[in-house]
């Protein structure tokens, strides 16, 4: 493990009282209900921050050939976007048009710097000179081109994958610290020094050559596992899902694979999202309430999903090479194809989970494990596995660390102490879809 970072404990290895974990979410641009009040303009804008931010700041960048000044030129896009789709109305395709104008913004500085520089060339420090492109394009599209460029390795692990949430995929920097179990304003200091990294460096925002990207792909892929757990479960908001990320994410792991299909742990990360997500129209009932693992109608899982996601769990497994990503997949696999709950084969992901730990030792993970050892040696065992993880300063404010206990309490009949729990776990969550359910089964426990 590295760094501190922490993986979310993926839906395969969901608790019975829940149908999905997460880690981070970007925080909605505007409060919920807010979107449905605003005006056309704004509902707009908020919906292109949402769905377009990393392709106009991909494809900003590539024309700027500077990360820093691609982002500012980005942000005085969407705030000119404001004031001339109030007046003009919103265009037919908002991403062109902020995409445009922030080029646009982009260029015109780079003008004025190369002026600058023909006027007071003694006074100008000259520019190193930064190498061509090579002519193999080894990474075809922008926003994965980005997301290899903040991986750059002369940043420290955690600040590639933080610098890359933020900047790339809008994660909040609240969520982002949330990912790595720390506190915000650690975060907020981490992507500030890698922001400053970069530009003191003087990283080019340029193609990486099919020799770098090896070196780079263990935090690209920790990118898009963070996208994906972003978008999976929210931790604030009303709805429980943020499908637009969900998506982007997917098709950045499918993207991943036709780069490098020979390598395991991308075959591993796409087949853990395909599975994961194959449960998505099942996770929430008419009402938009939860739903256990053990109540969803494994009829409408998406069966061509979790049949792509085997076959590639298969292929990664059998190169011997199968690392943290492969080994969620197996386990996510394994819930995909039991015909019940009752039927998991929780044996068989008590001893995955035992792989994952050896090879990404975690409390989160551990936390997973305890779920699936409830299952097989019962909620008493389990129990003491979690109150010794409830040490961990790590997981102080992870509130399904609360939550599993409640559940581990409600199955050994102790209610007093199960709805304390509840409690807790509800003074640290801010999804109002797992709120609900929270709340829930407080109210129904039984009277002690």
């Amino acid at each position: 493990m590295n760094d501190g970072e922490q993986p979310a404990p993926s839906d395969a290895a969901e608790p019975p009282w829940a149908a999905g974990t997460r880690v981070a979410q970007p925080d909605p641009t505007e409060p919920a209900g807010r979107e449905e009040r605003a005006d056309p303009a704004e509902r707009a804008l908020v919906d292109a921050h949402r769905r377009e931010w990393a392709f106009v700041l991909a494809a900003t960048a590539r024309a700027a050939g500077d990360l820093d000044l691609a982002e500012e030129c980005v942000q005085e896009a969407y705030v000119a976007a404001l004031g001339a789709w109030t007046r003009d109305g919103v265009p037919d395709k908002p991403g062109a048009w902020l995409t445009a104008i922030a080029r646009r913004r982009a260029l015109d500085v780079l003008r004025r710097r190369q002026v600058l520089r023909t006027k007071l060339p003694l006074l100008v420090e000259p520019e190193a000179v930064e190498p061509d492109e090579p002519d193999e394009v080894a990474v075809p599209d922008d926003r994965l081109r980005l997301v290899f460029t903040c991986c750059h390795p002369v940043l420290a692990r955690e600040a590639q994958v933080a610098l890359t949430l933020r900047l790339v995929c809008g994660v909040s920097t609240a969520d982002i610290a949330r990912a790595f179990l720390v506190s915000e304003s650690t975060m907020a200091a981490r992507v500030t020094r890698a922001k400053k990294r970069i530009s003191a460096a003087r990283i080019p925002y340029r193609v990486p050559d099919s020799a770098e990207l090896p070196e780079r792909l263990d935090a690209v892929l920790s990118v898009v596992h963070l996208l994906f757990s972003t978008g999976h479960t929210a931790p604030t908001g009303v709805d429980l899902v943020r499908a637009d990320l969900v998506d982007r994410a997917v098709h950045l792991a499918r993207m991943l694979h036709g780069l490098m299909p020979d390598e395991p742990e991308v075959s591993g990360l796409l087949a853990l999202l395909l599975l994961t997500d194959a449960r998505r129209a099942t996770r929430t009932d008419e009402q938009g309430r939860l739903l256990r693992l053990e109540d969803q109608d494994r009829s409408c899982w998406d069966r061509t999903a979790i049949d792509e996601g085997h076959r590639l769990v298969v292929e990664a497994l059998r190169t011997g090479r199968a690392g943290r990503y492969a080994l969620q997949a197996a386990i996510a696999s394994l819930h995909a194809h039991a015909p019940s709950f009752a039927a998991t084969d929780w044996p068989q992901i008590v001893r995955l989970y035992d792989a994952l730990l050896a090879r990404w030792p975690s409390p989160v993970v551990a936390l997973s494990r305890a779920v699936a050892v409830s299952m097989v040696d019962g909620p008493e065992r389990a129990l003491a596995e979690v109150d010794a993880l409830a040490e961990d300063p790590r997981l102080a404010d992870y509130h399904y660390l609360p939550a599993v206990r409640a559940d581990l309490l409600r199955r050994l009949c102790r209610p007093t102490e199960a709805a304390d729990a509840y409690r807790t776990a509800l003074a640290l969550v801010d999804n109002a879809t797992e709120r609900t359910h929270l709340t829930t089964r407080l109210n129904t426990l039984p009277p002690p």
